[in-house]
């Protein structure tokens, strides 16, 4: 395996996608319509922003950045769903095969291309996420993490469904499997954790001067590492916690994150469910505030990302051995005296 080998591959297959002119009008397509809905959202948020504690650019960001992932995962599947056995079926692969490449190198770079592809789509949305950073109200550092761990699982469902390529012979058959793999990322997920919850869940009996009652305690800890792997929990829980605010109401003096955060919101969702049903402290934000919250010094040893990050990463590790390996060539199993030397 060689850099030489794989950006060779990948530049063959950016070429083969270029060829067609089909490629610029979809990129143009989705450059106009996300970018348009962006618009639409921020000028809805404009209109309909009430809260004392409100930025119509916080809420655009996350949002955005929401149907950004699901859309762009949704499309990626497209682009190596058929990497493989598209090949294969149009009698190209075989030409690589006997050349001086390895399985590695050409399984890496037909991944390079559609990856690379993938990020153009990410790239393209870039003027309605980057709005909100513009104008001050996301940092640029937030901005960073949540752009690279969204390049990082685009990159995972490129592998995974470049696998599914190589296994299959079918080229519609591999693309489905791939969009059903991408729908148990981001909906089976959730729907596991929930058909989990009340298997996992305790029911005692209270007494009490006033009579008994049966109490339900969820064990959400015990569970809660089957939403690690979801692209969506993932990226909230990644991007960093925005500072705290001071306000002053009638007087009084709070301190406390942007409500209208999805991706805070999510994230605080998400740890709580790994805390589970426990006791909670509460925290103050500072000595004289009399509102407040100090969830992000409670939550802080919770994070999912990590491990559902780990897991994605793993299983597109897995994804590029298993196509690697069906790329090889049987040369060393022929009889003898077929082979070529």
């Amino acid at each position: 395996m060689t850099a030489h080998g794989i950006g060779l591959v990948a530049r063959q297959e950016v070429r083969t996608r270029l060829r067609t002119g089909r490629w610029k009008i979809l990129l143009a397509a989705w450059f106009v319509i996300v970018n348009g809905l962006g618009l639409l959202l921020r000028l809805a948020l404009e209109v309909d922003e009430t809260s004392t504690f409100g930025d119509p650019g916080v809420s655009m960001f996350g949002t955005v950045l929401f149907g950004v992932l699901v859309l762009t995962l949704l499309v990626t599947p497209a682009l190596s769903g058929q990497s493989i056995n598209g090949d294969r079926e149009r009698g190209t692969l075989a030409t690589l095969q006997v050349t001086r490449l390895t399985p590695a190198d050409i399984a890496l770079g037909k991944l390079a291309a559609a990856w690379g592809t993938g990020l153009l789509t990410l790239v393209l949305t870039l003027p309605c996420v980057l709005w909100p950073v513009a104008e001050g109200a996301i940092g640029v550092g937030r901005a960073v993490v949540v752009l690279l761990v969204s390049a990082l699982l685009i990159g995972v469902v490129c592998a995974v469904s470049q696998a599914w390529s190589a296994l299959l012979a079918r080229s519609i058959t591999s693309v489905l499997m791939a969009y059903m793999t991408v729908f148990g990322l981001l909906a089976g997920t959730p729907l596991l954790y929930t058909l989990a919850v009340p298997i996992t869940t305790d029911h005692k009996r209270v007494y009490s001067d006033y009579g008994s009652y049966e109490r339900s305690i969820e064990h959400t800890e015990r569970v809660w590492w089957l939403l690690a792997p979801n692209p969506v929990v993932i990226l909230a829980d990644a991007a960093p916690r925005l500072p705290e605010r001071r306000y002053v109401v009638d007087g009084r003096v709070f301190e406390r994150s942007p409500s209208n955060d999805p991706l805070g919101d999510l994230s605080r969702e998400v740890r709580d469910i790994r805390e589970g049903d426990k006791p909670q402290v509460v925290y103050s934000a500072h000595p004289g505030a009399v509102g407040g919250h100090g969830s992000s010094e409670k939550d802080d040893g919770n994070a999912v990302w990590v491990y559902g990050l780990l897991f994605d990463l793993a299983l597109a590790a897995g994804a590029v051995t298993i196509t690697a390996m069906r790329l090889r060539t049987p040369l060393h199993r022929v009889p003898r005296g077929v082979r070529v030397a």
